[in-house]
């Protein structure tokens, strides 16, 4: 097996739950070396503020917490938020009905204490690849989709640069002039293009100069 290149985890935002104050810093000041953000928290309340306010793209959470448990904290999170994020399941106790709680909740990985910092590291490169690897799929799917829309060779040169430009969150921030001056394509073309994705639910406009390509996989026509 190869190497694991943890640069990978540079842009990943993680969300650590952990009442030991200690383990709490020690742990979130090695991972902040590796990736791009870590919250730190004590209690779920703050997780859930966090998660209300950041992208967060994996969760590490003890199991015993003061006067609360992790796995209630997740179970809350996915069955009645519909909140599905990968997480990490860490707790000082070996205990059965944890780790089928943990199951049952499809929890990633289940790491027993005194946290093995490699263990995690480990851990965290790799649900960071299957999510690389899901965001890719669904940014193919996305050209599948707008290829089949279009046959105009400038077209598909636009195209190419908006799948290009994605973020994360598959958004594009760019108007028509930003598109312009990287494809020779003319204003009235780029127009014709960008309305029918919009008519086809593929691309939607949430802001100025700001475009979401929508994730659906069989988008609705217009009626």
């Amino acid at each position: 097996m190869s190497a694991r290149d943890f640069n990978i985890l540079h842009e990943f935002n993680l969300l650590y739950l952990e009442d030991d104050d200690s383990l709490l810093k020690q742990t979130s000041d090695v991972l902040e070396d590796f990736v791009k953000n870590v919250f730190g928290v004590k209690t779920s309340q703050e997780a859930m503020q966090v998660l209300e306010n950041e992208s967060v793209d994996i969760i590490i959470s003890d199991i015993l917490l003061e006067n609360e448990n992790g796995i209630d904290f997740l179970r809350k999170l996915k069955q009645d938020n519909h909140v599905n994020i990968p997480t990490i399941l860490t707790t000082a106790h070996t205990d059965t009905q944890y780790l089928l709680d943990g199951i049952n909740l499809k929890v990633e990985k289940y790491i027993v204490k005194p946290i093995n910092l490699k263990e995690l590291l480990n851990t965290l490169h790799d649900i960071a690849l299957i999510l690389i690897q899901d965001r890719e799929m669904e940014k193919n799917s996305h050209i599948i989709k707008t290829i089949s829309a279009i046959t105009d060779s400038k077209q598909v040169e636009v195209i190419k640069y908006m799948m290009e430009n994605l973020n994360e969150r598959n958004e594009l921030f760019a108007g028509y002039s930003d598109i312009m001056e990287k494809v020779s394509i003319s204003k009235p073309t780029l127009i014709k293009l960008f309305k029918e994705l919009s008519e086809k639910n593929i691309l939607v406009k949430v802001a100025h100069k700001t475009y979401k390509f929508n994730s659906v996989d069989h988008p609705q026509n217009a009626s």
